[in-house]
């Protein structure tokens, strides 16, 4: 997991719930560092540098689309 890359960072662990699910139902490896300490202690968040999602750079373009969908869910037609 030491070539695994940073490709975002969230202040709250809420904030990952739904994006794990989309990662599990792709198969795309990836971990949240920082994840359980700011789950005990919330307010270090800013010392620690958030939560980072981390993944393997060959999965870079898959999650960037998925995250991209998250931050614009709604479609008018």
């Amino acid at each position: 997991m030491e070539s695994f890359k940073t490709i975002a960072i969230f202040n709250y662990q809420h904030e990952t719930v739904v994006l794990k699910h989309l990662l599990e139902q792709e198969h795309i490896p990836y971990y949240f560092e920082n994840e359980m300490t700011l789950s005990v202690v919330p307010m270090y968040t800013s010392a620690l540098g958030g939560i980072k999602l981390r993944i393997h750079p060959n999965d870079f373009e898959r999650v960037q689309q998925i995250l991209d969908n998250l931050n614009n869910p709604l479609t008018i037609v």
